[in-house]
């Protein structure tokens, strides 16, 4: 049976200060029920942040990670944050393909498997993200959409790496909008996103987990993490307060 997995994406918000009260404020409450622990989660902190999180989070079971990674292993590259330089803080998890990356950044399917494939090659593990736009599902694309993502990044993939990222749904027209695909209609993607995996090799698609990442809050985790192929969330705003994401981690277990 897979684990649950809640990973917390703060995109660009955060301050020593109130970064300092939320990760107490997780750390302690995940160590509170540690024992009976049935999910893990994790914090994704802008950059400049992640030695903050080292220190915060180092020995407690929260784990931690980046946004963003180059594909670039090291160079000439001004800005660019190398996988290396993830796994120096100790960084676990590491999101590509965010649809925030993909539309203000114009980041392709391609740059995103280069991506994951960096962030392999440091041992991190990518989060790697396929999501529709409205104008996408609306034209009954969402199909062809995620499936052509997620693909470029099963093509550079070997077998023997399948089973070491994770996928996150997230439907671009349900993030910070308000608006949440039905338990339904997030888990019929789901599916489709492990059968195409399943298409390398069966038995590790059913270990790979698919996270949802479109306006899950504490209201409606439980509901969306009951669906067979819906294996956790990529949390956005709720991922700020300490008592929202903690009532989703406590929902996914």
């Amino acid at each position: 049976m897979r684990r649950k997995l809640v990973i917390g994406n703060w995109k660009m918000n955060g301050s020593r200060d109130s970064n300092a009260a939320l990760l107490s404020g997780i750390a302690a409450g995940v160590a509170a029920e540690s024992a009976a622990r049935q999910a893990d989660c994790a914090v994704c902190a802008p950059a400049p942040y992640l030695a903050q999180c080292q220190a915060a989070l180092q020995g407690s079971p929260v784990a931690w990670g980046a946004q963003d990674v180059s594909a670039y292993a090291a160079g000439a590259y001004t800005g660019e944050v190398a996988a290396s330089m993830l796994a120096d803080f100790g960084c676990r998890y590491v999101i590509v393909g965010h649809s925030e990356r993909r539309a203000y950044h114009h980041e392709s399917n391609e740059l995103v498997a280069k991506k994951a494939l960096a962030a392999l090659a440091a041992g991190l593990t990518p989060v790697v993200c396929v999501g529709e736009t409205l104008a996408e599902r609306e034209a009954g694309q969402t199909n062809v959409v995620v499936c052509a993502q997620l693909q470029a990044v099963l093509d550079v993939l070997e077998t023997s790496a399948l089973g070491k990222i994770v996928l996150a749904y997230e439907p671009v027209w349900a993030i910070g909008t308000g608006k949440t695909a039905t338990p339904a209609m997030a888990q019929e993607v789901h599916a489709q996103l492990r059968k195409q995996v399943a298409t390398r090799d069966a038995a590790v698609a059913g270990g790979v987990q698919i996270l949802y990442g479109g306006s899950m809050k504490p209201e409606n985790a439980g509901e969306l993490m009951a669906q067979p192929d819906i294996d956790g969330g990529l949390i956005g705003g709720a991922a700020l307060k300490a008592a929202d994401f903690l009532a989703i981690v406590h929902a996914a277990e």
